[in-house]
């Protein structure tokens, strides 16, 4: 069996962390997963006391999730690399889930994703999820909350995470291209705080204008200041 390196970004994500870290640590996949790797953006808060409780792997890099995600993956030493986001929890069956597309010869070549949950049971956040992953269906475009699995050979020839500092997972999600990205049959749930904080209308509508400007050739960074406003 393949081994897989699961890396996370982080930037003081300790509360996250104690949630999305249990499932990786469980006596069943142990046999799966060759390492755990937090790229830390310069963390004030625990993190680096839960990474070593965890025994993950702890890897300093420059602020911004591109340069985190390929930090880490510089660094891993696994035959596939799963990124996750650290509040992002995998569900029950997510291992079964990636075992069964990483034994597929034929997915060398293609990268898979999670269906999105959020956890919070109102409807308007069942409605998010559900727009989610049909966008995922037709235009091939997971976002980084939903996890992305992909050999260490493949990934490597697409050229990897760009060290950019938005819009890093559909930048890569457009150069594996939507006939190679497959929905795994399994969720991850991933913290709707922001939602609750931002509008459950607000905050999608705010998201849909960010990828627009993205896709009409707007610089990431000027873009990273209407995503946090």
């Amino acid at each position: 069996m393949a081994k897989v390196t699961i890396v996370i970004p982080t930037l003081n994500a300790a509360e996250g962390l104690r949630r999305s870290l249990p499932p990786l640590a469980e006596f069943g996949v142990l046999d799966l997963i060759r390492e755990v790797i937090l790229a830390d953006g310069g963390s004030a808060d625990e993190t680096a006391e839960i990474a070593e409780a965890a025994g993950a792997v702890l890897v300093g890099a420059e602020k911004g999730r591109g340069v985190q995600f390929a930090a880490g993956a510089a660094a891993a030493r696994g035959d596939w690399l799963l990124f996750l986001h650290a509040d992002t929890v995998l569900q029950p069956g997510w291992d079964a889930a990636v075992r069964g597309f990483i034994g597929d010869p034929a997915n060398a070549r293609r990268a898979g994703y999670f269906r999105f949950a959020l956890d919070d049971a109102r409807f308007a956040a069942r409605r998010i999820a559900w727009l989610a992953n049909l966008r995922c269906r037709i235009l091939g475009l997971p976002y980084g909350d939903q996890g992305l699995l992909i050999s260490r050979e493949f990934y490597n020839e697409l050229g990897g995470y760009a060290p950019v500092p938005l819009m890093e997972d559909v930048d890569l999600a457009r150069r594996i291209g939507r006939r190679r990205l497959v929905m795994l049959d399994a969720v991850a749930v991933t913290s709707a705080e922001r939602y609750r904080r931002d509008g459950f209308w607000l905050r999608p509508l705010r998201n849909q204008f960010c990828l627009l400007l993205w896709f009409l050739g707007v610089p990431p960074r000027a873009i990273i200041r209407i995503y946090y406003r």
